[in-house]
């Protein structure tokens, strides 16, 4: 028995089964690039607003902030770099 769709219905389901899962696949895909990290005001400079907590800091900084960080200069060392850095600006 057919049930009414004739013989040639199976091939019609498969395809409405194959496109109902590349919208889903393209709907996450959306919405993972509306949301991901990508969209921060680093990768957007338009974006940006009120300074963040890196604002007026060089990457010598950062870098000297992060080596105290580890541990791999002690804080004497750490403040006389500063220093330094501080008075080539």
């Amino acid at each position: 028995m057919m049930w009414g769709y004739g013989t040639n219905m199976g091939w019609m389901m498969w395809l409405w089964g194959f496109l109902l899962l590349v919208g889903i696949a393209l709907l996450v895909l959306v919405a993972v690039r509306l949301s991901g990290p990508g969209r921060t005001p680093e990768r957007h400079p338009e974006w940006r607003g009120l300074p963040g907590p890196d604002a007026g800091r060089t990457r010598a900084q950062q870098i000297l902030d992060e080596r105290f960080a580890r541990g791999e200069i002690a804080e004497e060392e750490y403040r006389e770099r500063l220093r330094v850095l501080r008075e080539d600006h």
